[in-house]
Formats: C-alpha cells, sequence, structure tokens
C-alpha cells in the first residue's frame, strides 16, 4: 500500500514492526483504525488491504506485529495476552494522535487484546471490530503462552473456563460502534464464545453482526481477497449499524 509508511517501535526489550499511514496531521479528528492480527503465525501482512480500505476513506490507520511475529523480534512461546495489550498500548500511544479516537480491530485473540484496549482507552474507543474473537479465562492474562503444552494451554482448554473472562465484562460495558465478523465455518473459536461476545456487545454498544457464510476461521485472509466483504466490514465500523 503505497499510502502505508513501515516504522519500528522499541518496546521492553522488542523491535516492534509496523506500517501506518492515511491523514496527515491537518486532519486533528480523523480516527486511527488499529488493525491487531491473531495468533500462530499471524501477521500485519495480510492486514494491509483492510489498512488501505480505512485510508481509502480518509481515516489515520496502523498495525504491528507483536513480538514472535511477523518482522517482529522476540520469541512467541514468551508473549502472553497481557505483553500483547502492552505492546498494542506502547504502539498506539507513541504513533496515534493524543486522545484522538480510534477504531480498535482484532481477528482471534486479538478479539481479547481489543476488549482490553476498549477498557483502557474509554470513550476513545468508537468502535470495535471483533473478528471470529476469542476471549480468556483471568488466569490467563499474565502466563506465558509457551510451546503449547504448558500452564497458558492448560488454562484455555479447561472446559468453560471463558465464561467469566473479563473481556466478557468490557464488552458489556462498551457504549460505542461494534461490528462482531462472524465466519460460516470456525474450527477454532466455539459457537459459545462467539454467542457471548455477541451477547455482551448487545447491553450497551450500537451492534452489528456481520455473518460470512463463505469463510473459515482466518478472517484476514478472507478481507484481503474479498474487496466487498473488506468494505462491508469498513463501512459499518464508520457508519454504525443503522446506516
Amino acid at each position: 500500500m503505497s499510502d502505508l509508511s513501515p516504522f519500528t517501535y522499541e518496546y521492553d526489550g522488542e523491535r516492534l514492526s509496523g506500517v501506518y499511514g492515511g491523514a496527515g496531521d491537518d486532519r486533528p479528528g480523523a480516527v486511527t483504525a488499529v488493525v491487531l492480527h491473531g495468533a500462530g503465525n499471524g501477521s500485519k501482512e495480510r492486514l494491509l488491504p483492510l489498512l488501505g480500505e480505512f485510508t481509502a476513506r480518509g481515516c489515520r490507520a496502523l498495525a504491528f506485529d507483536f513480538s514472535g511475529h511477523g518482522e517482529s523480534s522476540g520469541a512467541l512461546g514468551e508473549l502472553s495476552l497481557r505483553r500483547r495489550f502492552e505492546q498494542a498500548v506502547a504502539v498506539i500511544d507513541a504513533h496515534t494522535p493524543a486522545d484522538g479516537p480510534l477504531i480498535l480491530v482484532g481477528f482471534s485473540m486479538s478479539g481479547q487484546t481489543v476488549a482490553d484496549l476498549a477498557a483502557h482507552y474509554g470513550e476513545r474507543a468508537v468502535a470495535l471490530g471483533l473478528c471470529a474473537p476469542a476471549v480468556y479465562a483471568a488466569e490467563a492474562w499474565d502466563v506465558p503462552f509457551g510451546e503449547g503444552d504448558g500452564r497458558f494451554s492448560e488454562i484455555i482448554r479447561t472446559p468453560d473456563s471463558w465464561r467469566k473472562a473479563p473481556a466478557l465484562d468490557a464488552l458489556r460495558a462498551y457504549e460505542g460502534r461494534a461490528v462482531l465478523v462472524v465466519p460460516g465455518t470456525d474450527t477454532v473459536i466455539p459457537p459459545e464464545v462467539t454467542e457471548a461476545v455477541q451477547d455482551s456487545l448487545a447491553v450497551h454498544a450500537r451492534y452489528a453482526r456481520l455473518e460470512l457464510p463463505d469463510a473459515d476461521h482466518w478472517l484476514g485472509l478472507w478481507l484481503r481477497d474479498h474487496a466487498d466483504d473488506r468494505r462491508e466490514f469498513v463501512t459499518a465500523l464508520l457508519n454504525g449499524p443503522d446506516q
């Protein structure tokens, strides 16, 4: 994307790789869309078309690789939900206008991060985009992800451990616009989690559900490759579910 510029940001011993672009400093009221990739082999690269859709609508846009992902330094096994949140806050505070409005978009594991950020930024978070989002038990917050056979995996594999997730409380309290994107087939996120997220958003948020019947869990790839769905998603985030 020609209107996106790369950057690196040093935080907590890691070098975080990101891209940003969009409306210039002469547009102090312009919203910034912060788009966060999921776990595993997720990275900012697959999100570039979505960032471009935001900048084409007059928004600023920002994405970065969490440590252990993409072009950032660090080991994935040392990452945690807490570190994801802290890295996101550090990058947002360094690369967006102070007190400027934010659209927070998260894929899969970053659904949790978006909920954490919404609670942190309060009224600055004018819209949330949750794409096949995950939420996690409070006990998992500070535990390193490890190699798939450690304490983090034990917590998240415990049946119904997510039901008292603090992220659901944050989403229940949220009062801005929200769009939940649900794929037709999701082999990662149980349908009960998706419904709990929806029920939480329905309490106070101006909420819409966008269903993509032919998509699977990896919605970053789907939106990269399907321009009409990408445009519909961004339109809903910018205009709200009543438009």
